[in-house]
């Protein structure tokens, strides 16, 4: 199925959307414009209330992929004299090293295998045998492979030993189940181009209010400061600097179906069925998944690439294009991959449909493939 003359997109942001979604940008905004205004207001507001976030939380929306979001969140909310425990199984977990490395603040990684999630009980190790540890980093779905963290249990170890946790969910929020309030989590990170299925543009983080308002002045950035963003809007209602007013009114169509769904359990169970039938489709052509069932998210499945001199991820990608669906290449850093998103505006009809193409794109290529 093609939308259009559009591919389907099976990747994990951008991904495809729904036509209201689409049309929703075609209007222009003014940045200063009282409209616009209650837009953010309330997109902040459901944004809160997804996350089960609203006593204890607020939303600080940021221009930007969500790694601007990442960065303003470790750049503003972490002071001078800490130390970060990074977790670290897959690229985007590498990335936040990257950031404290460039931001100067001190870190220690506990490094795991890209098939590895990162739990409670490693963690709980890592910080019993380091006391200057004041903070952890843990992304919840590490997007290189597909692989879940167990983030209810990393939170709770976090919060009994009186630790800092940040949480990089960018392609986690809205397909699975999150709560803030009462939880061990201080702040909370994802974007409007993943499983909220809006465009990308708009990063936000979800900050205990209470931490947020004790970091002024903190920032190691301008344009990535939380607090002077949070303080700005609370006083004037707008954005600081331009705002990207398209993305704002599509992410506000796209949360209106996404409670209309059903919100996030509804949500989440259209993409598990999505990846189920993904990962049926592809096992009946012969291709392996890199992760163990038990640790795959229903958000982007990792396949190991054919052993076949016939096999070019370059060509094979060409090929499926062609049928009109778009895949990610492999991000790993020992094993040939390539990999399949479950997310977006699309469902378990549209993943047969992909796998058959793949299945005849691989024909095509002489890639001979066995059951």
């Amino acid at each position: 199925m093609i939308i259009g003359s559009d591919p389907i997109l099976l990747t994990p942001g951008p991904l495809t959307t729904a036509p209201a979604t689409r049309a929703a940008m075609l209007r222009d905004w003014g940045s200063w414009d009282e409209a616009f205004n209650r837009i953010t207001q309330s997109v902040c507001a459901d944004l809160l209330r997804i996350a089960q976030g609203v006593d204890e939380f607020v939303c600080v929306p940021m221009q930007g992929s969500g790694t601007f979001a990442v960065e303003a969140a470790l750049g503003s909310l972490i002071a001078d004299g800490s130390r970060v425990l990074v977790p670290n199984n897959g690229a985007y977990c590498a990335r936040i090293i990257r950031i404290l490395q460039t931001l100067g603040i001190a870190h220690t990684e506990l490094p795991l295998r890209e098939d590895q999630p990162a739990t409670a009980q490693a963690v709980a190790a890592a910080l019993d045998s380091d006391a200057s540890i004041t903070h952890v980093a843990l992304v919840h779905l590490e997007t290189s492979t597909g692989i879940l963290n167990a983030l209810e249990d990393i939170a709770e170890t976090c919060r009994s030993r009186g630790k800092r946790l940040i949480v990089d969910a960018m392609s986690a929020f809205g397909a699975l189940p999150i709560r803030l309030d009462g939880s061990g989590i201080d702040a909370l990170i994802s974007a409007s181009g993943k499983c909220l299925e809006g465009p990308p543009g708009m990063g936000f983080v979800l900050a205990r209010r209470t931490l947020l308002e004790d970091c002024a002045g903190r920032a190691r950035s301008v344009a990535l400061d939380l607090h002077d963003q949070y303080a700005y809007m609370r006083q004037t209602s707008q954005w600081r600097f331009t705002p990207p007013t398209h993305v704002v009114a599509a992410l506000r169509a796209a949360l209106d179906q996404f409670l209309a769904e059903g919100g996030q359990r509804a949500r989440g169970a259209r993409y598990r069925n999505n990846c189920r039938a993904l990962i049926e489709g592809m096992c009946a052509l012969g291709f392996k998944p890199f992760l163990a069932a038990e640790v795959q998210a229903p958000v982007i499945v990792t396949f190991h690439a054919p052993v076949s001199p016939h096999y070019d991820f370059g060509r094979f990608y060409r090929a499926v294009r062609e049928a009109g669906y778009v895949l990610y290449p492999g991000k790993l850093t020992h094993v040939e991959t390539f990999r399949v998103g479950c997310i977006g505006a699309i469902d378990a009809n549209e993943m047969h449909n992909a796998a058959a193409a793949i299945g005849r794109a691989m024909q095509a290529l002489g890639v001979a493939l066995r059951p």
